[in-house]
């Protein structure tokens, strides 16, 4: 595969020309509808708008004013009508992937029609029409541009990681030369269709061109999205594709990093997927670098909810579902402690989240120290010591709970911040070597 330049995954925002199936999309609607394209230069009104307004209408300065103010709620416009009736109306701009949907209210007196009342699912079903690859039913590239800037601003406000996963099916070419365009055609819809049947409810599709296609896996970093891609390329590669025979493609998985542009993001996904090509393709190489990283190195740790990223997994499935079990478990007793405090909750749910976190952490401390010793970790018994210092001062907290409830606030402190953040996060990352399993190889 040549190598492509990084300007072919610029992301752009902005208004494109109008879309011609669109506009055949609207025009029969009956509602005065006008879609503007890039800079709303050129525009296009639909036959019910034709009806109602005078020529020219659809060159109104009040209209194109409205372009740079989409999503602001209804307006009130002056547009000339062919009945001589009060020439102001109600008109609301929406923003779709194609442009800048004009949608105007022409009915008269205080209510609208009926038909008014579903306007917004309407526009709604328009924006999912304009923004649907119309072959394979994933969403388009023009969808795409507009939902990465809200993923980036939502990673940086939350903290929470989110990953690219680019998916190129291999020797496609070959398929179209050898098979024709139909077989191609069906081989695009069949690959979506497994994509679907294995991804996550959480995560989107988008295809990019041709037969390149983007995953956008939200709240899960590059180890994460490693494993996915990797499910991804053996569902796509188990089974023939009809009548074309076997097909597999390539992955390149890339997690944003805080602070960097799209275009920055996009080429490191894009020249993993390229040394997938270039390392024999069918396979999944990953650049080992993420804000999921960075996150899991910050000191401190707020009590009051704990937020698991995929920096803290060691590789070891039974030690971190048994991890993220003390996170869910610890998150439940913040929570109820918290209820408590504020009179909105019950002493007795607190005592049951305290006992089952405290049980959970007595049997993870148990089986962790077995694995370990299976994997001959050197320094197992400082951190049996560790474990034992930890639950004698747990015990001691937690009978201090049962004398006074007032005591309740240092227990859940010592669980959250010393069971957790600094033994979790600091002490156990010593073993992580012992279970790491790098996923293909990619940036470092």
């Amino acid at each position: 595969m040549a190598q492509r330049h990084v300007g072919n995954h610029r992301m752009s925002v902005g208004l494109q020309p109008p879309d011609a199936a669109l506009q055949g999309l609207i025009r029969h609607l009956p509602f005065p509808l006008v879609l503007f394209g890039a800079g709303a230069e050129t525009g296009f009104a639909n036959d019910r708008f034709a009806e109602v307004f005078l020529p020219g209408q659809l060159d109104s300065p009040w209209l194109r004013a409205l372009t740079h103010d989409a999503a602001g709620g209804w307006r009130s416009v002056a547009l000339c009508r062919r009945d001589d009736r009060d020439a102001r109306v109600r008109a609301q701009a929406v923003e779709v992937p194609a442009g800048v949907l004009i949608v105007i209210d022409d009915s008269t007196g205080q209510s609208a029609p009926e038909g008014y009342d579903r306007l917004q699912q309407r526009i709604e079903e328009l924006e999912n029409l304009s923004a649907t690859d119309r072959l394979t039913g994933a969403w388009n590239r023009l969808q795409l541009e507009r939902i990465v800037p809200m993923e980036m601003s939502r990673a940086e406000r939350l903290g929470q990681p989110v990953t690219l996963i680019l998916l190129d099916i291999d020797r496609f070419k070959l398929v179209n030369d050898v098979h024709g365009h139909l077989a191609g055609d069906a081989v695009l819809k069949e690959f979506v269709a497994r994509i679907r049947a294995r991804m996550r409810a959480t995560d989107s599709l988008f295809r990019w061109g041709g037969e390149e296609f983007v995953l956008l896996a939200i709240a899960v970093g590059y180890r994460g999205a490693a494993v996915i891609a990797e499910n991804l390329r053996e569902v796509i590669a188990a089974t023939p594709f009809g009548a074309v025979g076997p097909v597999t493609a390539s992955l390149g998985v890339a997690e944003y990093m805080s602070g960097e542009s799209a275009e920055s993001w996009f080429q490191r996904a894009d020249q993993v997927l390229y040394a997938a090509k270039g390392g024999g393709r069918d396979r999944v190489h990953v650049d080992r670098r993420g804000a999921s990283d960075v996150a899991a190195d910050r000191p401190g740790l707020g009590v009051l909810r704990l937020n698991w990223l995929e920096a803290y997994e060691c590789g070891e499935r039974t030690i971190d579902a048994q991890h993220r079990e003390l996170f869910e478990l610890a998150n439940v007793l913040i929570a109820a402690a918290v209820a408590q405090d504020s009179t909105l909750g019950s002493s007795r749910s607190t005592r049951a989240a305290l006992d089952a976190l405290l049980a959970s952490v007595v049997r993870h401390f148990k089986d962790e120290e077995a694995i370990l010793a299976r994997h001959g970790y050197a320094r197992l018994a400082e951190h049996q010591r560790a474990h034992a210092g930890l639950l004698e001062r747990a015990g001691e907290l937690a009978a201090g709970v049962d004398e006074d409830e007032g005591a309740l606030g240092p227990l859940v402190d010592f669980l959250a911040k010393d069971v957790i953040a600094r033994h979790l996060f600091k002490v156990d990352r010593d073993f992580y070597a012992l279970f790491r399993k790098e996923c293909g190889s990619g940036a470092q």
